[in-house]
């Protein structure tokens, strides 16, 4: 049997203001035949998370350009950005580097 996972979700630098100001979400993510990956997540998040203009933090299947993806603190196009299989207990750090004025 597949188990549920649980991750830490972080979002810094503005990004937190589009989550209602929360900038630490912890997730039980629902079971799925496959494992989780990142471009799932990001649909997951934009349904479940995601409170308020969602074209600040997405665009297409993925995050905007300017916010920057940690994955257990490692610049995730180290880890193959969407296509990356989430595990127990990892981490996922968003951080806007767009500054409105």
């Amino acid at each position: 049997t597949k188990i549920s996972v649980v991750h830490c979700f972080y979002f810094r630098g503005g990004a937190e203001l589009l989550f209602d100001g929360v900038k630490k979400h912890q997730v039980t993510l629902p079971c799925q035949p496959e494992p989780w990956d990142i471009r799932n997540l990001l649909k997951w998040i934009k349904q479940n998370l995601l409170k308020e203009r969602p074209e600040l933090f997405m665009q297409g299947e993925s995050v905007r350009p300017g916010i920057l993806v940690l994955i257990n603190d490692a610049d995730w196009e180290l880890m193959g950005e969407l296509d990356y299989k989430l595990r127990d207990q990892d981490n996922v750090l968003f951080i806007s580097t767009l500054h409105g004025g």
